[in-house]
């Protein structure tokens, strides 16, 4: 038994098309959140350690708040960028099943997109940008 009605006719196609895209643009922009986030707390972790390094009057700053704060914005940025991708797979699932998979009209469903490729290399460099921070190899 089917929830809906979904016969393979043009405006449904194209409704489809237009929820894939969406689902697409989410994703985008979550990776763009993700990249600054990741970006952003690694720029501060290095800023303020050639700050420290530089600056020899004794300003009253604890030693490893730039380095806490740096941490927990690429955790937000790793953590934020898997839940998506998560989410991503899910939509995608759902997109394709049998109820779907007729009004899609593509003659097979994509096993991976370049997107999602990309948000692989992106979890991959978060995760080397927390650990060297983490173990201060930067």
């Amino acid at each position: 038994m089917h929830r809906f009605d979904t016969p393979p006719t043009v405006s449904n196609h194209f409704a489809w098309m237009r929820t894939r895209l969406a689902i697409e643009r989410t994703f985008m922009a979550w990776l763009r959140t993700a990249v600054s986030l990741i970006g952003f707390g690694f720029t501060i972790v290095q800023f303020f350690q050639h700050l420290r390094d530089m600056d020899h009057t004794g300003h009253p700053i604890r030693a490893e708040a730039p380095r806490d704060l740096g941490l927990a914005l690429i955790g937000a940025g790793l953590g934020s960028l898997i839940v998506a991708a998560w989410q991503y797979r899910q939509q995608l699932k759902y997109l394709w099943q049998g109820e779907f998979r007729e009004i899609a009209a593509l003659p097979e469903k994509p096993h991976r997109t370049p997107l999602f490729l990309a948000a692989m290399v992106l979890i991959a460099i978060g995760i080397f940008a927390f650990a060297s921070v983490f173990f201060r190899l930067a």
